[in-house]
């Protein structure tokens, strides 16, 4: 990816993988709302783990398979990615978040609700819990995803298995957001952008503790970049 050129295809996979998870994620909580009973809410956080395992199998050899511009923004902080390509990587992620909404409004019947992710506690409290689950998701994603000791055949199951915990920790508190590109599209759609400030920060403040955390944890292990 040096090359100008050469960050196109990861930027339209990052793209792709960002349009299935909020498509898949916002969807099922769309569909629940619309057709009551067709879609239990207690499954919703297994649709968000297992469409984030999915596509990283599809596309994690081509960008990293971030989806999440707090991902993005660990990564680069831990020097596991270049800086230089953040931009590309954060409107790629915006983008498909944004379409998959868009399509859903359209494909669907009217409603109010668009899957946007609002606290049910204060202010601060909702910050802490974004930037906690957050660090969990990306310690994993840093750990599985960079380091040569770890698993990496199991990053799909490991990362798609510690948003399902965080979504059914955290779901009922915030939402378990812990991605800026999934929270802003439907609050733009639904209206709730005074509260998306919360999960722009927490999770950025949760990718860079993480980050910081496990390149000390690392050591002299060996690693590959993404």
């Amino acid at each position: 990816m040096k090359k100008k050129s050469g960050l196109i295809r990861p930027a339209v996979a990052e793209a792709i993988g960002t349009f299935a998870l909020v498509f898949a994620g916002c969807g099922a909580i769309m569909v629940s709302q619309r057709f009551p009973g067709t879609v239990a809410p207690g499954s919703i956080p297994l649709v968000f783990g297992l469409v984030i395992g999915v596509m990283i199998y599809a596309v994690g050899h081509i960008s990293g398979a971030h989806f999440n511009p707090a991902v993005t923004l660990g990564l680069a902080t831990a020097g596991r990615f270049p800086k230089k390509h953040v931009p590309a990587y954060w409107g790629a992620q915006f983008l498909g978040a944004l379409a998959a909404v868009a399509l859903l409004d359209a494909i669907l019947p009217s409603g109010s609700g668009f899957g946007a992710t609002v606290p049910s506690v204060g202010p601060g409290a909702a910050l802490a819990w974004e930037a906690v689950l957050t660090f969990f998701l990306v310690f994993v994603i840093i750990s599985v995803a960079t380091d040569k000791r770890a698993p990496g055949a199991m990053a799909g199951v490991a990362i798609g298995g510690t948003i399902c915990l965080d979504a059914f920790l955290g779901g009922s508190v915030t939402g378990a957001s812990m991605n800026p590109a999934r929270s802003l599209a439907p609050a733009l759609f639904e209206g709730t952008l005074p509260t998306v400030w919360i999960y722009v920060a927490g999770p950025a403040l949760g990718a860079v503790a993480a980050a910081l955390s496990y390149e000390w944890l690392r050591g002299s292990g060996s690693e590959t970049s993404l």
